[in-house]
């Protein structure tokens, strides 16, 4: 029988969930493939994959799927890998250039602009390029990677979209989690509780030793000090679907709704039981 497909995610952030997979033996039982956020979501809607790490937003949009429980890719608070670069304040934005990385990220900042800014603004897509993306647009929105490395002297006002959303709404934000279609459940091998791996794999990148691992390998690629990488992994990046993140994550779909980017607000089904958990000490 053939192994499951894993589609993944090839940012920083999804790094510590990876760990198991990459460094351990738990990627003898699947076939991985590594895109963009979107992408993952796109392949489960077009059953080119069978579990994959999706845009929140895009859970609404696939039918047939069930979440993992309790993992997540969130923020209490600031993010700093979902930054609106813009020339001048929020208020005036008008026009924004926005990658389309990560679907959530998008919505995100419509939902923003509907609810908290003065309404709707124009958003066109545009790759990731900063410079090429402000020379038409009031702002631009960068996501992931490519946010990270915004430098914060470049002389642009830089908003943090987890950071504007508590301001806003007290809660945290969830971008992405992972999700299984259903009828890739019966295929799944023998004595393996997906739940499990995949929160196992989660732990073991989280761990000290391991975070020292992540952080040398990245470091290079990003040009960021190994301290500043671990930062962003342990103080920025929240990996677990608590009570907090799950309310947040709901708001956030009802207000989806309530702008007309999504035509319901989807029930959170998900693999086994609901048990919100917390990070280890």
């Amino acid at each position: 029988m053939p192994r499951l497909r894993i589609s993944a995610i090839s940012f920083l952030n999804t790094a510590p969930l990876m760990w198991d997979f990459e460094h351990g033996d738990a990627g003898q039982n699947f076939e991985i493939n590594y895109t963009l956020p979107s992408a993952c979501a796109a392949a489960l809607a077009a059953e080119q994959a069978d579990i994959g790490i999706i845009p929140a937003f895009t859970y609404a949009q696939i039918p047939g799927l069930v979440i993992l429980p309790n993992i997540a890719i969130a923020a209490k608070d600031r993010v700093r890998s979902i930054l609106l670069v813009s020339k001048g304040p929020i208020a005036d934005v008008r026009t924004v250039a926005a990658d389309t990385s990560s679907r959530t990220s998008v919505a995100l900042l419509q939902v923003l602009f509907a609810k908290f800014f003065g309404g709707a603004r124009d958003l066109t897509p545009h790759p990731p390029k900063l410079d090429e993306m402000l020379q038409n647009h009031d702002a631009a929105l960068l996501i992931g990677d490519a946010a990270l490395q915004v430098p914060t002297d470049a002389g642009y006002h830089l908003y943090d979209l987890a950071h504007l959303w508590h301001q806003a709404t007290g809660k945290p934000f969830v971008f992405a989690f992972w999700a299984v279609r259903l009828d890739a459940l019966s295929r799944k091998p023998t004595g393996i509780n997906l739940a499990r791996v995949f929160q196992q794999s989660r732990d073991h990148g989280l761990e000290s030793n391991n975070l020292d691992v992540i952080a040398r390998e990245w470091s290079p690629k990003l040009g960021f000090s190994e301290d500043d990488i671990r930062s962003y992994l342990t103080e920025n990046i929240h990996y677990y679907l608590d009570r907090e993140n799950h309310s947040g994550l709901k708001l956030f779909l009802q207000y989806s709704q309530e702008i007309g980017l999504i035509p319901e607000i989807p029930d959170l089904r998900f693999l086994g039981p609901l048990a919100f958990g917390s990070p280890r000490k």
